[in-house]
């Protein structure tokens, strides 16, 4: 224009030459933020070095009574500690517990005086015998999906919702082990833990089929399908059966809800699903445990 003396431009600097410059190859999966491959890497290295895993642990439990101690030691429930009452009428039950726990290993045998075992168990009926079970060490709920992925296998995972019997949560665990499940994910509230009941009911397959504990189960769903896990809920008035769900041959996520209020409402709406289980029988509804096993077996029958 005129009245304008031409100037120095000002230039780019070089930059736009480089801009125009490619960002080289797209790095592999487990070099990229947040993909389920690179958690799986993660898993692994944490695994290689030793490390614990993330994931907490419950409070120390103790069994008491003659059968109950017996039935415990019988089923594999973990043990650190027997206790038997000093001078104590020594029946056929007690010396079975005794001769187990020492059978076993790694239990120690206590004598203790009765005020004792009253005071330990705040004063319920033991019957002068008492077993004491460690902590359960519950893993971190993304190490299920990345463990899977590690061996190369499609994740399959049972996440209950409010579930409080310990021995649905023991026959869930029994149901994922015998149809190739990776784990079950519980809340850390509210909900049902690995208690002896638990242990006793999943008939020694909780020591293989890791148990993972949830702060909130909400956002450990929206993890997986991040992750690119399917999650599906299981419901009565479900929009889909159980046979129309094409996703049970991939990445997946069972949710199962308690027996009388079935799914919570926010982690209904989360599922990308909701699944009904077709019965003829006319049955309300199935208990979370024979629910749970229905779907793992179809789910394992389509990727045989």
């Amino acid at each position: 224009m005129p009245g304008k003396k031409k100037g120095p431009q000002i230039g780019s600097g070089g930059n736009r030459r480089r801009g125009l410059a490619g960002k080289g190859p797209t790095p592999p999966a487990e070099m990229r933020k947040g993909h389920a491959k690179q958690r799986a890497a993660q898993a692994k290295a944490r695994r290689s070095q030793g490390r614990p895993q993330r994931g907490s642990k419950g409070t120390s439990e103790l069994v008491v009574g003659r059968n109950s101690v017996v039935e415990a030691l019988r089923e594999g429930v973990p043990a650190n500690a027997l206790y038997v009452q000093q001078f104590i009428d020594n029946d056929e039950r007690v010396r079975e517990a005794v001769r187990v726990a020492g059978e076993r290993g790694g239990i120690r045998l206590v004598e203790a005086p009765r005020p004792e075992l009253d005071r330990m168990t705040n004063g319920l009926n033991h019957q002068g015998v008492v077993l004491q079970v460690p902590p359960y060490e519950y893993a971190h709920p993304e190490d299920l999906a990345a463990a899977a992925f590690d061996r190369g296998e499609d994740p399959l995972i049972v996440a209950l919702d409010g579930v409080t019997d310990p021995r649905n949560l023991g026959a869930v665990v029994r149901s994922a082990s015998a149809f190739g499940g990776h784990g079950v994910v519980v809340p850390e509230r509210r909900a049902a833990g690995m208690t002896a009941g638990a242990w006793k009911t999943s008939a020694g397959t909780a020591a293989r089929t890791p148990v993972a504990r949830a702060t909130n189960l909400t956002r450990a769903l929206e993890g997986y399908q991040k992750a690119g896990l399917t999650v599906i809920g299981l419901a009565a008035d479900g929009e889909l059966e159980l046979g129309d769900v094409a996703a049970l041959d991939g990445p997946l996520v069972v949710v199962v809800g308690s027996e009388g209020k079935g799914l919570s409402r926010l982690v209904g709406e989360t599922c990308d699903v909701r699944v009904r289980i077709p019965m003829p029988g006319g049955a309300e509804s199935l208990n979370a445990g024979v629910a749970a096993g229905v779907v793992l077996y179809e789910a394992a029958r389509r990727r045989a």
